[in-house]
């Protein structure tokens, strides 16, 4: 065992001997979940096991909160420059954070963890 010191911690490497196959399984694993081979092999190790989730859906969730955070700058620009809040921006803000947090529920319930 090698012994590394770095300012505030003291790294540890260990050498791990994998046959040709092995190794092959392992870089396959770990290019399934986007990770270097390191990483997979630190994550499995640590933790016993890596997870997979798939962010594409989340696309529709992060336009809504754009359009969310722009409605809320607007009406604060607004109370700012007039000292007075209208009851229909509020409204129409509390409907979409609704919204999100239907679709935000819902995106969750969809949400499938895979293994490598």
């Amino acid at each position: 065992m090698i012994t590394i010191a770095r300012k505030n911690e003291t790294l540890r490497r260990k050498e791990i001997v994998y046959t040709a196959e092995e190794w092959k399984q392992i870089e396959k694993k770990a290019a399934k979940c986007h990770l270097k081979t390191s990483t997979f092999i630190r994550a499995m190790s640590l933790d016993g096991a890596v997870t997979v989730v798939d962010l594409k859906e989340l696309a529709p969730l992060l336009n809504g909160m754009r359009i969310i955070s722009n409605n809320v700058n607007q009406v604060a620009k607004k109370a700012n420059e007039t000292s007075n809040i209208y009851s229909d921006d509020v409204e129409k803000l509390r409907e979409e954070v609704g919204q999100l947090c239907r679709t935000v529920s819902q995106w969750l319930s969809t949400v499938t963890l895979t293994k490598p």
